[in-house]
């Protein structure tokens, strides 16, 4: 199990790796005639050309690190459910999209995986709402589970709408320590542990 989960981080890690650098390659032949704009708010272009950098690194970065909570998260509980794991479910209250992605169903139990969500953006809240109402009308339970929970009161605010949409559907919503709980609690994998002492062997 630890040495699952380890090959998980170090796959990630080397994808997140090579996936920046050829960003970084592709970005040395980029025009910069935005720059335009950065000048035109007080940003010159080197610094211009620096935000550039960190803003496509950063997409990467939220992009590898949500994969990975995911796979790792799915990982404790094929380990301790054989059989669980992804499925794809009917959109029963719409049309767009036709169907919802269950990250791990573990019996009756359909598991949303988020490593941090901070999103405040209407349709994404909208389609978590529908996909939350398929669920429960398929008969199953839905769980979320989020690692990281959001600063800003905004994005706390669409939170709280989501957990007692959760709730009131029958369903658990379990965020920051409690998430990491939860998984413990089901699979006996102190995945926080396993995955700060990676950490601390990689700085």
């Amino acid at each position: 199990m630890l040495g699952e989960i380890k090959a998980t981080v170090d796959r990630h890690a080397r994808n997140f790796e090579a996936a920046v650098g050829q960003r970084m390659v592709d970005m040395e032949l980029d025009n910069h005639d935005h720059h335009l704009a950065y000048r035109l708010l007080g940003v010159g272009s080197t610094d211009g050309q620096s935000i550039d950098r960190h803003q496509n690194t950063g997409r990467f970065l939220y992009r590898h690190a949500g994969s990975l909570m995911e796979e790792v998260t799915i990982a404790c509980f094929a380990h301790a459910f054989p059989g669980s794991g992804k499925q794809m479910i009917d959109n029963t209250v719409g049309t767009k999209p036709a169907q919802f992605e269950i990250d791990c169903l573990v019996g009756q139990d359909a598991i949303e995986i988020k490593w941090r969500d901070a999103t405040t953006d209407g349709d994404h809240v909208s389609k978590e709402l529908a996909r939350l109402t398929t669920i429960a009308a398929a008969g199953l339970r839905p769980v979320r589970l989020m690692y990281f929970e959001p600063q800003r009161q905004q994005a706390r605010k669409i939170q709280g709408r989501l957990r007692e949409s959760y709730l009131q559907s029958g369903g658990e919503y379990h965020s920051g320590d409690d998430a990491w709980i939860y998984v413990e609690s089901r699979t006996t994998v102190d995945l926080r542990s396993v995955l700060e002492d990676l950490s601390s062997h990689l700085r």
